[in-house]
């Protein structure tokens, strides 16, 4: 996490911040400080913002092929639409359509964990 996507986590939470003290090792997320505010957040009233992160395919998990592409390196990339969100995401529902098959990165956020409310931003 760099110390830009640090302080502007604090900003939205309510944290004053300081250049001096962004040092990634000593911050305290808001779900770590405020249990509730973490056990409230659910995929169900997400804005669905980590679809909208750029996400590898690093293992097989039955990813159909036609919501991959493959960057200028080699990886497998979950496409994105033109608005930068996923290819896979029901854009009525804000649920995903593939979520047995959905990568190990998205399986791997958890709901309400820091990473979670730094996206929700």
């Amino acid at each position: 996490m760099t110390n830009t996507m640090i302080e502007d986590a604090r900003k939205t939470h309510g944290h004053a911040t300081s250049s001096a003290n962004a040092d990634s090792a000593c911050v305290k997320t808001e779900a770590e400080t405020d249990p509730i505010l973490a056990a409230s957040v659910t995929c169900e009233t997400c804005a669905a913002n980590c679809c909208r992160l750029e996400v590898w395919c690093l293992t097989d998990t039955g990813v159909p092929g036609h919501l991959t592409v493959t960057d200028h390196f080699g990886r497998t990339l979950m496409d994105r639409l033109d608005d930068g969100w996923c290819a896979a995401l029901d854009r009525d529902t804000l649920l995903c359509r593939i979520y047995a098959q959905r990568p190990l990165v998205c399986r791997e956020l958890e709901v309400g964990s820091p990473e979670c409310l730094a996206e929700r931003g």
